[in-house]
């Protein structure tokens, strides 16, 4: 949500605290802007290079910073370059097919590539978020940026008569029978979680709402799709139909139909999923305007937030939210490394090509 406050961070704090020896986020602003000229200029080899060498210097910098420890001082920094460096992995999904390496001949009809760094990055944010909330916790600049978002409240219930996307928890128990025993109480919560945002996006009238799922869904939830359990890439499938609507921002420029149709390849000819598949083809082929799909065609008329007296969680109470997460993963991890924090996972085109 770009409030004036919000947007202040972004012109003025950001390039403040960059300017105090930032390095990292000096080459993450840069990096985000190189990207940005690389989509409006697709030919220019020179910002292609410039978004790869500005990605990866921001990638190097960060984990060193990381590994040398998050403190008081850092610790904004820190938390602003992981935000832009989680839009840059989503982002350079624009260019998978330009970056991929296609001179091998055998590669020419390569499958699609799952979009992981969306999990990855954004999983990341909430990490750093968490081991560094004793230093974040009353930052101004953290605060606007938690203000600006949409209020969060699901309808925990994915199974009652308004869960449009219920339909895809068909048959879980059947699937939970399979797991390992020890993974089955997390595989279920993880899709119980993901299609309870499905449903709170799908009737919001606020398009970005969708972008809630990526950083929120639990780390089992990622490690299902990662598998490609059907279940997992079908709910995958709706939330990037969600994202429709959002066709005319540039970063996320026909991300629906182009992501909704590779997880749909990767369905097999008669498969039992194609039913729960409907929706999101339907949503991503569809040629009218993005802003305007009708109510028949979207499944639900979609609503205004309700006010804050009505149950959407205040800003406060999501800092106690990550006050309570920040205090649990201290408890039961302790100090926390890079290795053990998912900074980016497998960001698409961050090599930095040869500059010769």
């Amino acid at each position: 949500m770009n409030s004036p406050a919000s947007t202040d961070i972004w012109q003025k704090d950001v390039p403040r605290l960059a300017l105090e020896g930032r390095t990292y986020l000096i080459d993450a602003v840069l990096s985000v802007a190189a990207l940005h000229l690389r989509f409006k200029n697709p030919e220019d080899k020179v910002m292609i290079e410039a978004s790869h060498a500005y990605s990866a210097s921001t990638l190097a910098e960060y984990c060193r910073s990381l590994n040398k420890g998050i403190t008081a001082e850092n610790a904004d920094a820190l938390f602003l370059t992981s935000c832009l460096i989680a839009f840059q992995a989503t982002a350079s999904r624009l260019f998978i097919k330009e970056d991929s390496d296609l001179t091998d001949p055998s590669e020419s009809h390569r499958r699609y590539a799952l979009p992981l760094s969306w999990f990855h990055a954004f999983q990341g944010v909430k990490t750093i978020v968490a081991t560094s909330w004793q230093w974040i916790r009353n930052s101004a600049t953290v605060k606007v940026v938690i203000d600006s978002q949409p209020g969060f409240m699901l309808d925990l219930n994915p199974l009652g008569p308004e869960s449009f996307f219920g339909h895809l928890l068909d048959d879980l128990d059947e699937e939970l029978e399979q797991e390992d025993e020890s993974n089955r109480a997390a595989t279920n919560q993880g899709y119980f979680h993901a299609v309870c945002v499905l449903n709170w996006a799908h009737k919001n009238q606020y398009a970005p709402s969708a972008l809630a799922l990526p950083s929120t869904v639990s780390r089992r939830y990622v490690e299902l799709v990662e598998a490609k359990r059907p279940r997992a890439l079908a709910i995958l499938a709706c939330f990037f139909a969600l994202l429709k609507r959002m066709d005319n921002v540039w970063w996320l420029d026909d991300v629906a139909r182009r992501e909704v149709m590779g997880l749909v390849s990767l369905f097999e000819t008669g498969s039992k999923w194609w039913r729960h598949l409907e929706w999101p083809i339907r949503i991503a082929l569809w040629d009218g305007e993005a802003d305007a799909i009708p109510a028949d065609i979207w499944g639900v008329e979609r609503k205004e937030n309700p006010p804050a007296d009505g149950g959407v969680l205040s800003a406060e109470t999501i800092l106690n939210h990550i006050d309570l997460m920040a205090k649990m993963m201290d408890s039961t991890q302790g100090p926390q490394s890079i290795e053990s924090i998912p900074v980016v996972g497998d960001l698409d085109g961050l090599v930095p090509p040869p500059l010769d």
